[in-house]
């Protein structure tokens, strides 16, 4: 059993990586998409306001499809979708081949997000200790490499489908192979049975809605960094353009140092006052930001936010889990739209506001945004919200149901 759960847990992290580079592979390169099928600045924001509409769909998607098959198999085949839609996006001559390749891409993400944070939260239960930052930073490192790859193909002047298909061409077997070690949570973890009363597989909403602000939120203030922060550090606090292509980078960085020693805090101080330190950081960081006199002491609010915000998405799948352990891939499914919903509001609520008012009075509504996660910072331990020693859980899992397909 132990090695089953560690080759699902290493087969699982892979998955996160491979996502991490798909996704950055494709956001980092949005100029050279725009440039090869034409596509104009008024048209732009459709396209990539569809991806995540799409992706939300994809997640609705996936809380019905698991109440008839395993999440595993889902994730098994969401993936190698997703790499094939990214190099479709490369490969494509007309604007309908690249609505059709995002099409595919937003839907295949929306499944893929979701069954991997199930997977997540289900390994989690049956380790009985908190491993799911570990999770996301293999999401986060995976983010890092793929960025650097787009760096590559932008600086070669490499065509798109040829910066894409060595990538998709390394990690589609690798993902699949991997797929065979997936290890799935108990039936009841996929909600087949419903309790009187309860709708949805056993997920009452109301219970679940403080996570979703949470996630939402928290998505806000990551949406606001990505699409925002070189356009704010070379226009508000006067840097260069080549400085300018810092903040997002040691965002990305100290996010994955976050993540990857953030399991530890919770194992040792629990996850309500992790949250809690989590938000109280990020809000400090888009004060910084917000009030910043030059461009270095706004790399140290960038560099803060990325310590702050990056255990609260991990931490919020994992709460869910433990609130409803035995319908967990319907609230995961559920929760992860949120995701979506956050990206959403998040890039337009800052740019409208900076038009209207200023980019650094824009900074503040994530900031107490972000802050308001501190009011429900409770629902975070829904269950015993301390891992390891007396608080571990019985270690079960479905294992091997997912490894041979459906």
């Amino acid at each position: 059993m132990t090695d089953v759960l560690r080759r699902g847990r290493a087969s699982l992290a892979f998955s996160f990586l491979a996502q991490g580079v798909a996704f950055a592979l494709l956001v980092t390169r949005i100029p050279a998409v725009q440039d090869r099928y034409g596509v104009s600045d008024a048209l732009l924001p459709a396209f990539l306001a569809a991806v995540p509409v799409l992706a939300g769909v994809g997640s609705v998607g996936t809380e019905w499809l698991v109440r008839r098959i395993p999440a595993s198999a889902v994730l098994r085949w969401s993936q190698p979708v997703v790499l094939l839609a990214l190099l479709g996006v490369g490969a494509g001559d007309g604007m309908a081949e690249l609505a059709l390749s995002l099409g595919v891409f937003g839907l295949a993400v929306g499944a893929l997000d979701a069954s991997m944070n199930m997977l997540g939260v289900s390994l989690q239960r049956a380790y009985g200790r908190s491993i799911m930052l570990g999770f996301h930073a293999a999401y986060s490192l995976g983010g890092i490499l793929g960025a650097s790859l787009a760096w590559v193909g932008a600086h070669w002047d490499l065509a798109l489908f040829v910066s894409y298909l060595p990538v998709a061409g390394v990690l589609l077997p690798l993902c699949l192979v991997g797929s065979r070690w997936y290890v799935d949570g108990s039936a009841g973890d996929r909600g087949r049975g419903e309790p009187a009363g309860e709708g949805g597989g056993g997920v009452v909403f109301r219970m679940l809605l403080p996570l979703c602000l949470v996630m939402t939120f928290a998505y806000i203030g990551d949406s606001t960094v990505s699409n925002w922060s070189a356009k704010y550090l070379q226009d508000v606090l006067g840097s260069s353009e080549q400085m300018a292509t810092l903040p997002y980078n040691v965002y990305m960085v100290t996010t994955l140092a976050g993540r990857a020693l953030g399991d530890f805090g919770v194992r040792r101080f629990g996850a309500v006052t992790v949250v809690r330190a989590g938000a109280l950081v990020a809000a400090a960081g888009f004060g910084v930001v917000a009030v910043a006199p030059g461009a270095w002491v706004g790399m140290l609010g960038f560099l803060l936010l990325g310590l702050g915000l990056c255990v609260l998405v991990p931490q919020t799948f994992a709460a869910a889990g433990r609130l409803f352990p035995g319908a967990s891939d319907v609230a995961v499914a559920r929760l992860n739209v949120f995701n979506y919903v956050g990206f959403l509001i998040g890039s337009p609520l800052v740019g409208a506001l900076g038009d209207a008012w200023s980019y650094r009075g824009a900074m503040l509504v994530p900031m107490v945004l972000v802050l308001v996660t501190l009011a429900y910072a409770r629902s975070f331990a829904a269950q015993p919200d301390r891992y390891g020693g007396v608080h571990e859980r019985p270690r079960t899992a479905d294992v091997g149901r997912g490894s041979n397909g459906v």
